[in-house]
């Protein structure tokens, strides 16, 4: 049973009145407070200037790593801020040591922009790329990773824990469970689940977790975190580019990191950003993670059936599904359904095959409609989306 104050969460949320917003997955509604917070701090720079200003926020800041350690169930030392998840991504990248003929394990379920980012490590490094098999039903063959980290003896296990282009939610921690066992570097993109359901660091078992503000967590664009284990921070493990605000000058030619994870941090940041984050972390941590998951898969569920119905050629896969529900007509056409959904004011987003080339070779696809829908809609505004879509 869920437990969602439906009213309350959309009186507090400016947009969601005028239309039918399904595009969380991209950019979500923010919270009244997140941007009166942004806005109230812009106001303090204008009059007081940005160190004076972010001197009296300074307690307020310090709530960031409070916040995001309690969504994820970590602490805040095990907490950096980041502009992205891609950055986070990034940064976590950069702290391992890459050298040649070193073997990274991922899956055909992974976001562009991280296998951008290893592909680049192919080209540099001369890394390699090895990739799990999935199981008849979509889900990932546990046994075909545990045989390729005994074959090779991976650098790094990447997952991403949902795809932008399905509403797949892969097995991280079954996934985590093979990397401990084999004392394998673990790196989970939680871009996607982390605000739409609950993620639990301790019970995944990653080394690395990266996460962004603007989606499912309805916090501004430019923001974003990254969790680091407490393995990664004992062993020195950091980015390659650090500032003042990962570590201390201590000597002409040597340095002294942080002991904390702030060491994955920058010094420059947006305050007004960082505060507006804070206040959606703190927003969604009132509502809790289990009572927003229970919602918005009861949601997703009623529109995939209701899609189904319709004789819409539903594309996600697995047997856990999430808040991002794709799909097509069944002869593989989206004009018509994007038309009837723009005349209708339903914000949603269209995911292209060169965001998830595997995935869209393997179902013959170039592109597929994608709703998302969160703990702001009512069951309603699906029924309507449903009903429009009959055709």
């Amino acid at each position: 049973m869920y437990k969602i104050d439906l009213d309350t969460i959309r009186k507090e949320t400016d947009g969601c009145t005028d239309k039918i917003f399904l595009n969380s997955a991209g950019g979500s509604l923010i919270p009244k407070i997140v941007a009166e917070t942004m806005k109230e701090h812009i106001v303090l720079e204008q009059q007081h200037g940005a160190y004076e200003s972010a001197g009296r926020k300074s307690e307020h800041l310090n709530q960031f790593y409070a916040e995001a350690a309690q969504l994820i169930n970590t602490q805040p030392d095990n907490i950096a801020f980041t502009v992205s998840s891609t950055d986070a991504y990034a940064k976590a990248l950069s702290s391992i040591e890459f050298r040649e003929g070193d073997v990274i394990i991922t899956t055909n379920d992974d976001y562009v922009s991280n296998q951008m980012a290893f592909f680049s490590l192919q080209k540099k490094r001369g890394v390699k790329l090895i990739r799990v098999k999935n199981l008849s039903d979509h889900e990932l063959d546990l046994e075909d990773l545990e045989n390729l980290i005994k074959k090779y003896n991976p650098k790094l296990v990447a997952v991403t824990h949902i795809p932008t282009n399905s509403g797949l939610i892969q097995n991280v921690e079954g996934v985590g469970k093979i990397c401990r066992q084999y004392d394998v570097l673990y790196l989970v993109d939680a871009c996607q689940s982390v605000g739409q359901l609950v993620v639990d660091v301790e019970k995944i078992g990653c080394d690395f977790l990266t996460a962004t503000g603007r989606k499912f967590v309805r916090g501004p664009r430019g923001t974003g975190f990254l969790y680091v284990s407490d393995r990664v921070l004992e062993q020195n493990m950091a980015p390659v580019f650090l500032d003042m605000n990962g570590a201390q000058w201590t000597d002409f030619d040597d340095y002294t990191l942080l002991k904390t994870a702030k060491r994955f941090e920058l010094w420059e940041t947006s305050v007004s950003s960082f505060l507006g984050l804070t206040e959606a972390l703190h927003y969604a941590n009132g509502i809790g993670l289990q009572n927003i998951e229970n919602y918005n898969k009861k949601l997703a569920e009623t529109l995939r059936t209701g899609l189904q119905n319709n004789g819409l050629r539903i594309l996600d896969q697995g047997k856990n599904l999430g808040s991002i529900v794709t799909f097509v007509a069944q002869d593989g056409s989206i004009e018509n359904i994007y038309r009837i959904l723009k005349k209708n004011e339903v914000y949603f987003s269209v995911s292209n095959k060169s965001n998830a080339l595997i995935d869209f070779s393997l179902k013959g696809l170039d592109r597929a409609i994608r709703l998302s829908p969160h703990y702001f809609n009512t069951p309603q505004e699906i029924e309507k989306v449903v009903k429009m879509l009959k055709y």
